[in-house]
């Protein structure tokens, strides 16, 4: 047990207030330094970090010290107004006893005085031990080394984004793009879940309280900072907080040029792994501090792309953002971060949504994809987006391992589970599908929306509980376009096709037309009997075929509205030529119900399930 802290208010010589050394700290606590050094560690002894590259460097306020010193002599002395009085009957003093642990046993054991009370005594201590011991395996607290509880373990964390404070609007891009990689580091620890970069986002000004954030993120801790920009060098405070308490217990400050930014990265990632003690293997602790320099263009050029990527919400916001990750890997073709951005790019602009061919866009999400795991084989989320490619070119084998690669990379990735999910659902394995996509909302419950549990339990013909996720979705978030034209199949699936027109109809609005909406709209206007509305609206979008790309998956779900399963069945033939991401759910689909019968349906069934294998 280390000797006993100098008395609060013992010290009378002047001290300075802050003082700038292990060397001061040492000596103002009359220790020496490993001592002090110790205490940090085992006893959580304030001590603070300077903005220095070296985290060794340290300073610490004597008034904290002395607050810590206090608080510390309280302990002590309350634990020895529990031991008993006097000494025992055979000479050992009260307070070797009162320690309760194996140094009090060994000194009792020493005495060699052979009493038959005395084994008694030794027996009853050593089984009161044991039950401690399974007592604290089996508590939820843990204890620090000096034997206080504290806290439950930490088992998930959010780091809300950095905030800007750089005094420029513009350099927002430089403080999400560092709180994206610092997630992304984190989330590679099998031992702790990290809520997503998306869920986070959502609380970038926040107006609730940190324990509130905590609650709805499930998250055990937060990691709150910022950012600050000067020329090319950039420099980032953070500190950890324990939601439920709002307990603040370690802070830092990181100052580096900004070609050092990976590895300032890398060092915040480490520390924050250190200091929520979470369990880190061998293999995850290489890929903490794996780091590089990288040349500040490049590093500005791909997290522009991600900032782009991330606000757009149409065509030409994507574009930019290919434009930003291309000129990164035009000056620095070994960064690995950018072919993903390129891989998500791409995968954005093949979305139906938006209307790029699949033929398109699909190969350049390979090639992307492929390229980044070349250089990094630890990316998941590039596992996860070659996983999507190659399960959209009915590639199912495939599709899975690369899914599989994920989960086992970052098994508490919730969008993981969510796109597994839909492969399971392909499959025509429907309850599995519900519950994995449950299982990644459990995880993140903002980064897997009611939208997403929907559509899988749309397929599973479970209606009633997708309309339920969707309206719980929608009270949220009304304009959300996903959530919208979700509810538009459902209802328009059932014999609520009325209710859909007008939802459809403002889905169409705010997405500036979706090919996909616009199918569904059609269905929709001739189930609710507006044959002349559906029929008009067909020959637009024609019209709109003529000119430019539409999905042919507009057309199947069209035509199978109006009762022309000719039609229908010529449009699945476009479909099957170019992939149509609509030919995933043929097992499943409600839409294909009234064709299932049809020998040209099983044919196809057969090909998609056969030729790509």
């Amino acid at each position: 047990m280390d000797e006993p802290l100098p008395r609060a208010g013992q010290v009378t010589r002047a001290a300075p207030e802050r003082l700038d050394s292990w060397k001061a700290i040492a000596a103002y606590l009359k220790r020496d330094v490993t001592t002090a050094q110790r205490w940090e560690r085992r006893e959580s002894m304030p001590v603070h970090r300077h903005v220095h590259d070296k985290r060794g460097s340290v300073y610490a306020l004597a008034s904290e010290l002395d607050a810590w010193r206090a608080g510390r002599s309280a302990e002590s002395s309350e634990r020895a107004s529990q031991a008993p009085a006097g000494p025992f009957p055979d000479g050992t003093p009260a307070g070797v006893a009162a320690a309760g642990g194996a140094a009090g046993m060994d000194a009792v054991a020493r005495t060699r005085v052979d009493v038959p009370w005395l084994r008694g005594v030794l027996l009853l201590l050593g089984l009161t031990l044991l039950l401690g011991a399974l007592w604290v395996a089996q508590n939820p607290l843990h204890l620090r080394p000096g034997g206080h509880p504290t806290a439950r373990k930490i088992s998930s964390l959010a780091v809300l984004p950095l905030r800007n404070l750089s005094g420029d609007p513009a350099q927002e891009y430089l403080a999400d793009g560092m709180t994206e990689a610092l997630i992304g580091r984190l989330a590679n620890l099998h031992d702790l879940r990290v809520v997503s970069h998306t869920s986070v986002m959502r609380f970038k000004n926040p107006q609730i309280s940190l324990p509130e954030i905590g609650r709805i993120l499930g998250a055990d801790a937060i990691v709150e900072g910022s950012v600050t920009r000067a020329g090319d060098r950039v420099r980032v405070t953070a500190q950890l907080v324990r939601a439920a308490s709002d307990e603040h217990f370690w802070s830092a400050t990181y100052d580096r040029e900004l070609k050092d930014a990976l590895n300032l990265e890398s060092d915040l990632a480490q520390t924050i792994a250190e200091r929520v003690e979470v369990t880190v293997t061998g293999e995850e602790r290489e890929r903490l501090a794996a780091s590089r320099t990288v040349a500040p263009q490049v590093y500005e050029n791909y997290l522009h792309g991600q900032f782009a990527l991330r606000e757009s919400r149409d065509k030409d916001g994507l574009d930019a953002s290919v434009g930003y990750f291309a000129g990164a890997l035009q000056l620095d073709p070994t960064f690995a971060p950018a072919y993903l951005g390129l891989a998500k790019a791409y995968t954005s602009l093949g979305l139906v949504a938006v209307g790029d061919p699949p033929n398109e866009t699909r190969p350049r999400v390979i090639s992307a994809a492929r390229k980044a795991l070349e250089l990094d084989p630890d990316l998941a989320e590039a596992h996860v987006l070659l996983a999507n490619t190659e399960q959209e070119q009915w590639h199912w084998a495939q599709a899975q391992a690369e899914y599989r690669r994920a989960l086992d990379l970052t098994p508490n990735d919730a969008g993981a589970h969510a796109e597994y999910a839909l492969w399971l659902l392909c499959q025509g394995r429907t309850d599995e599908a519900v519950r994995w996509v449950r299982r990644g909302r459990e995880l993140d419950p903002l980064a897997v929306s009611g939208g997403d549990v929907a559509w899988i339990l749309f397929q599973s013909r479970r209606y009633e509980e997708a309309v339920a996720e969707l309206r719980s979705d929608l009270a949220v978030r009304p304009n959300d376009v996903a959530a919208l034209t979700t509810l538009g199949f459902v209802l328009s699936a059932t014999d609520h096709a009325r209710e859909a027109v007008p939802i459809l109809e403002k889905v169409l609005s705010l997405s500036k037309g979706s090919p996909a909406a616009t199918g569904v709209l059609i269905r929709a206007y001739a189930r609710a009997g507006q044959r002349g509305d559906a029929v008009r609206l067909l020959t637009a979008l024609k019209r709109r075929r003529a000119a430019g790309y539409v999905p042919a998956a507009a057309f199947v779900n069209a035509y199978l509205g109006l009762d022309d399963h000719e039609a229908a069945f010529q449009w699945l033939e476009h479909a099957y030529a170019e992939q149509s991401n609509i030919l995933q759910f043929l097992k499943v689909h409600p839409y294909f119900d009234p064709i299932r019968a049809d020998p040209r349906f099983a044919n196809l069934v057969r090909h998609v399930w056969s030729d790509s294998q």
